[in-house]
Order: structure tokens, then sequence, then C-alpha cells
């Protein structure tokens, strides 16, 4: 298995080597470009497709983007991993093909919502494109990016087959965080909060926080529960560090999503009760006091949300809201008049503008019909997350288990401020774990048979 892996790993870096010298000395164009990383990528999966996604793990925080075309008031932009994941399914499809005897595709409990979402989506876009509401372009490329996290999804949880293959998955993402939080700390001087790379000058903090979030609870419910000294070690260690990016970020939205992740990590949590609660108050006691900067630009941040603005009535007394809080309400407010309009299937996909807020957006965009899908799928997911708590017996797939449901958790608290379950960089790592969680009842019950 290790010798597996490390020949693995030498083609890689031949095929990593090989394309930097291609772009740096003959500096071909973006079409050519994109054909170089297609046609290997689809080989790459055909003959190593564990590979492949591995190293489409790396992508999902630390590719780069390509500007196709500009609609009004936004780029359309693809990003290599895009490439990356629609030409690792096909290369994926085509060793299904080929080699019979790997078996029939699995089926999961999501998959058919999954589908129907989507459906949904096309059905209430054609008819907005068809009313004039919709921008053509702009919705084909927000719908291609739904298509890829069900592909992705798919393709994941049809290439899952042991629990070695999760761990090695599993150390790809502890790295590509180690290489996003390093980044993120060395340039937050220069763009004022960390930020993931490739995100532009201003960047995205909230898309960052949320992305932390998710990742910090899937490696702390392994932390709780495996009984690997180095596993142990090596999550304390970099967790540590997500957690001083966590808090550069200062996403508002993502720290709030942090508390209740956590609160969810303590009161699920079987094994090491009294050390994560430890951990908790030796943060709130040593942070201050080693980070005093840090810390006293998150309690302003968080102080600032109510410190001027705009007034809302909220019963008991006035509510006063900075600008970026009360223009996410307004946005709420506006989606919901339109909405009682086309209440059946909304108008669209990005048929209702600029939402920065992921429930309203969705019962704009799908009306009620794809809002209901979409909360069922919600419910679906949390429903086999719970499960998996009473029906796994191994150590590390029940941590596994308790971090995604415990990051899950997290990323429906994160939604309030973001349209958490549309961006990327959340969202592909968030589909690829739910995947190989979906997974591990059935690879449990092939290990008992055997």
């Amino acid at each position: 298995m290790k010798k597996s892996y490390i020949s693995d790993f030498l083609l890689c870096s031949i095929v990593v080597i090989l394309a930097v010298v291609f772009f740096k000395f003959l500096k071909p164009s973006p079409k050519i470009f994109i054909a170089f990383i297609g046609i290997s990528f689809f080989f790459l999966s055909f003959f190593k497709t564990n590979l492949a996604l591995a190293v489409l793990i790396f992508s999902m925080l630390l590719s780069p983007e390509i500007v196709l075309a500009e609609v009004p008031s936004r780029l359309v932009v693809l990003r290599i991993d895009d490439i990356l994941l629609i030409v690792i399914f096909f290369g994926w499809l085509a060793k299904m093909a080929v080699n019979k005897e790997l078996g029939l595709l699995k089926h999961t409990p999501i998959t058919g919502l999954m589908l129907f979402y989507i459906a949904v989506c096309v059905i209430s876009t054609l008819i907005g494109i068809l009313s004039g509401i919709v921008n053509p372009l702009k919705s084909f490329f927000y719908i291609l990016k739904y298509t890829e996290y069900f592909l992705l999804y798919f393709m994941v949880a049809n290439n899952i087959d042991n629990k070695n293959q999760i761990k090695v998955f599993i150390v790809c993402f502890m790295i590509t965080a180690f290489i996003v939080c390093v980044y993120a700390l060395l340039t937050v001087g220069k763009f004022g909060r960390a930020t993931a790379p490739f995100e532009g000058i201003k960047g995205e903090p909230n898309t960052l926080g949320g992305y932390l979030v998710f990742m910090l609870a899937v490696f702390g419910g392994i932390f709780l529960y495996t009984s690997s000294r180095r596993w142990q070690l090596s999550i304390a260690l970099l967790t540590s560090i997500m957690v001083i990016t966590l808090l550069e970020t200062f996403s508002r939205g993502s720290y709030l999503a942090f508390v209740v992740m956590y609160f969810v990590l303590i009161i699920l949590t079987r094994k090491r009760k009294i050390i994560i609660i430890g951990m908790l108050i030796l943060g709130v006691v040593i942070f201050p006091l080693t980070f005093p900067n840090i810390v006293k630009g998150v309690k302003s941040r968080i102080f600032y949300t109510f410190s001027r603005g705009k007034q809302y009535d909220v019963g008991i007394k006035p509510v006063t809201l900075e600008e970026s809080a009360a223009s996410r309400v307004e946005s709420f407010k506006d989606v919901l008049r339109k909405w009682t309009k086309r209440p059946l299937l909304g108008y669209g996909v990005t048929g209702v503008g600029l939402v920065d807020t992921q429930y309203p957006r969705v019962l704009g965009e799908t009306g009620i019909v794809g809002f209901f899908i979409f909360v069922l799928l919600l419910v679906k997911i949390l429903k086999l997350s719970f499960n998996n708590l009473y029906v796994l017996q191994d150590d590390f797939s029940l941590g596994l288990a308790l971090g995604f449901l415990a990051g899950f958790t997290g990323l429906l608290i994160h939604s309030f401020s973001a349209n958490t379950f549309i961006i990327v960089r959340i969202m592909e790592p968030f589909w690829f774990i739910a995947a190989i969680v979906s997974c591990l009842p059935k690879l449990q019950e092939g290990q008992t048979q055997q």
C-alpha cells in the first residue's frame, strides 16, 4: 500500500513539473491550457482515480480562475478545479465502462433529492429565461456549478471502497488546510483580513471562515475519537493555526457558526468530553494574553454590528444593525416581496439578483417547491449523520461522522450570512466528505461480512 502511494506521488510530481515547464516557457493560450489540463487528468482519472481525486482536493482551495466572459455586474470565471472535476468524472465513467468488473453504481440516500433539486432549478430558470427575467449565460454557469456538486458527490461515493483510502483523502484535506492558513496569515497585512489564495484584491473572508469552520469540525471529530497519537498531535497543531486564521477573517457569521459547531461537538461526543471543554476554557483564557490585537479586533468587529446604522423593531426594543448586516435583512425582505408574485417555482437561478443569504435566495429562485426539496435534502443529510453515530463502531469512522455532523450544523448557521451552499470553496470539500460519510455504514457491513 505504501509503495503504491509513493509511486502515485512520484507520478503526480512528474505531471506537475512537466506542466510548470510547459507553461513557463511556452506560455500557451488559455484554450491550450484548458486542453492540456483536460487531457492529462482524463487519463490520470482513468488509470489512477484515487490520485486524481487527491489532486482535486488540493485544487478546491488552491486553484486560480480564468475569466471567460462578462455579464451585467459580474465576471464569468472558470476555476481550474471546475475543469478537473468534469474531466475526472468522465475519465472515471470511461474506466467504469471499460472495466465491467468494477461493479454497479452505488445509490445513496440523498442522490434522488439532489437530482430533484437540480431539475427544479433548471425548470424554474427556463421559465425565468422565457419571461425575460433571467440572464441565460449567468444562470447556466450557476446551474453548472450545482451540477458539479452532484457529480463530485456521486463520483466520490462510488469510488470509496476502504478506510485506508479515506484516511489518505483526509490527510490531503489537512495539508490543503495548512497551506491555505499559512497563505492567509502571511498575506493578512496586505488584504486587511485573512482570505484564501486566488480570491482577488478584496478577497472573501466570509468564504474562508465557512471553510475553516467546516474543516475544524471534521478534524476535531477525528481528534476526539482516534487513538493514534500521530493523528492527535497533527490535528492539534493544525487546528491551532486554523483557529487563529478563523479569528483573522473577522467574519461574524463564521464566528457564530464556529460557536454552534463547537457546542455540537461537546454535546454529541462520547469520548474526551472533558478535554474539548478544557480546550475551550484554555482558549478563552490564553488567546487574549497571546494574541491581544487579534482578540481586540474580533471584539470590535462583533460590537460594530450593533453600533450604528439602520434600526429594526423586533418587539422588545429597536435593534440597530450596521450597513452590511442591514443589507442582508433588506435583501431578505425584498426577496419575500418578490416571492409572493411567483410563489410556486420562483424567478429562476439568479432571477432575484444579489442575495447574500442562502435560505431566502433558494426561496426566491426556486419557489416553495425548490425550497421544500432543499430543506428536505438538508434534513436527510442531518438524519443520515445522526444515524451514523449509532451505527458505526470503529473510532475513526465515528470521529469523522461526528465531525461532519458538527461541521454541517455550523454551515447551516453560516448560511444566514452567506450563500454557503453555493460557494465553491466551501461546497466542494463539503460534498466530498459528505460522500465519504454516506459510505461508512456500507464499508462497515462489508468488513463484518468478511
